[in-house]
C-alpha cells in the first residue's frame, strides 16, 4: 500500500480520490463508498444549492468523515437577452423532438453563482469539511484564508504548469493536474482550451519539477497501468473519474453508463454544444446537428439545454443526453466501487514495488 505525502494529506489509507463529478454522479452512496474503500470522496457540488449541500454532507458525516466537496469558482459573464433569443430558437427544434414547452428556462446570472459559491463556502466551514477542491479558478485570498483557519485541506485543479504554480502561490495544499484526457469539464482557467489540451504524460511530470505541493494526476486513468504510470512521472495520487461512473454506486443514468461500457476510444470527442465550455464526451445526434452551433458561453447555455437533457434522460433518449466520458471507456467495468478500488490497487501495486516514488514512506 502506497503512503506519501498526498495520503498523509488527505488521511486516505489508498492514493485515489474519485472525481467530484457534477450533476447526480456523486450520490452519498458513492462518496461513502469510495471513503470506505481507502480513497477520498469527493461531492461535485458545481450545480447544488447551499441547502442542498449541507443536507448532503450531513448525511455522509453520518457514515464517514473521510471526504471532500469540490466547488466551481464563478466568473464574471454577461447575460444578453438577444444572444439568449437566438440560441434558444436554435434549441427549440430539439425541444419538439421531445415534446418540450417552448418557456425559456430560467438563467443564472454572476451575482446569483456568486452568491451561491459564497454560501457554499460557508457550509463547508460550519460543518467542518476536511478537505475542498476547486474547478474553474482559484478562490479569493479571503476565502483561501477562512478554509485555511478552520483547518480545511485545499486543492487546486489545473491543465497547465502556469495554472499549477498559480494554484500553489494561491495556498493550494495540493493541486490536480487535468490531461487532455479527462472526461466532462476540465478545469482552465488561464489559457484557452487550445493552449490548455496538454496530455497528462506531458503534464505530470513537468508540474511535479514546477511545484513543490503533491501532485494529483487525472485524466484517462481507468486501471493499475494508468495509476502506475502516474506516479513513475511524479504524481503522489490519482483522481478517476469515470472509473468510479461506471460503478454500481455511481449516481449516472443507466443509460449513461452503458452508452460508456459499450463505446470505442474513437467515439469520445470534445464538444460545447451542452453547456457552452468545451467537454469531453460521447458523440451522439445532439453534438452531432450542434457541431458548428454558436452558442453562449457556460453557464448560459448550460442552462438553455437543461431542459432538454432532462427530458431525454426521463424518455431513455441518449442521443441527446450529455455523455461525458474520458478516452479510455474500453476499460470501464460496472462493478462495486471497492472491487474497482481493490483491482486497480493490487495491479499498481505490483507494478511500482520495486519502484522509489517521491514523497514516499
Amino acid at each position: 500500500m502506497i503512503q506519501n505525502d498526498c495520503t498523509e494529506l488527505l488521511a486516505i489509507r489508498q492514493p485515489i480520490i474519485q472525481a467530484p463529478m457534477a450533476g447526480g454522479v456523486t450520490t452519498t452512496r458513492l462518496v461513502t463508498e469510495a471513503a470506505k474503500s481507502g480513497c477520498l470522496g469527493m461531492i461535485g457540488a458545481g450545480y447544488l444549492t447551499a441547502q442542498q449541500l449541507h443536507d448532503q454532507i450531513l448525511e455522509i458525516q453520518a457514515e464517514t468523515t473521510q471526504f471532500g466537496v469540490n466547488l466551481f469558482v464563478p466568473h464574471p459573464f454577461t447575460v444578453n437577452e438577444a444572444e439568449i433569443s437566438k440560441a434558444a430558437e436554435r434549441l427549440q427544434p430539439f425541444s419538439e423532438e421531445l415534446g418540450l414547452e417552448t418557456d425559456m428556462p430560467a438563467i443564472k446570472t454572476y451575482d446569483t453563482l456568486k452568491q451561491t459559491f459564497d454560501q457554499q463556502i460557508d457550509v463547508i466551514i460550519s460543518l467542518n469539511v476536511r478537505v475542498c477542491s476547486f474547478t474553474f479558478g482559484l478562490p479569493s485570498d479571503e476565502v483561501v484564508s477562512r478554509l485555511k483557519s478552520n483547518g480545511t485541506v485545499l486543492i487546486g485543479t489545473a491543465t497547465t504548469v502556469k495554472e499549477a504554480i498559480a494554484a500553489e502561490k494561491a495556498g493550494m495544499d495540493l493541486v490536480t493536474v487535468q490531461g487532455s484526457e479527462a472526461g466532462g469539464h476540465r478545469g482552465n482557467f488561464l489559457n484557452n482550451q487550445e493552449e490548455s489540451m496538454i496530455g497528462l504524460m506531458s503534464l505530470v511530470p513537468q508540474t511535479a519539477d514546477a511545484v513543490n505541493i503533491p501532485v494529483i494526476a487525472a485524466g484517462g486513468i481507468m486501471d493499475g497501468r494508468g495509476m502506475a504510470a502516474a506516479f513513475m512521472l511524479g504524481a503522489q495520487s490519482v483522481q478517476m473519474g469515470t472509473a468510479f461512473l461506471t460503478t454500481k454506486e455511481s449516481g449516472a443514468n443507466p443509460l449513461h453508463k452503458e452508452n460508456i461500457l459499450t463505446s470505442h476510444e474513437d467515439e469520445v470527442i470534445m464538444t460545447r454544444a451542452f453547456s457552452g465550455k468545451w467537454a469531453r464526451g460521447l458523440q451522439n445526434t445532439f453534438t452531432e446537428e450542434m457541431r458548428d452551433a454558436n452558442m453562449p458561453v457556460f453557464p448560459i447555455t448550460n442552462g438553455l439545454t437543461k431542459p432538454i437533457r432532462q427530458a431525454a434522460a426521463k424518455q431513455e433518449n441518449s442521443e441527446y443526453m450529455s455523455l461525458w466520458s474520458g478516452q479510455s471507456p474500453t476499460l470501464a467495468r460496472s462493478e462495486t466501487v471497492r472491487k474497482m478500488v481493490e483491482r486497480v490497487s493490487k495491479e499498481a501495486d505490483m507494478l511500482i514495488r520495486h519502484f522509489p516514488l517521491r514523497g514516499q514512506s
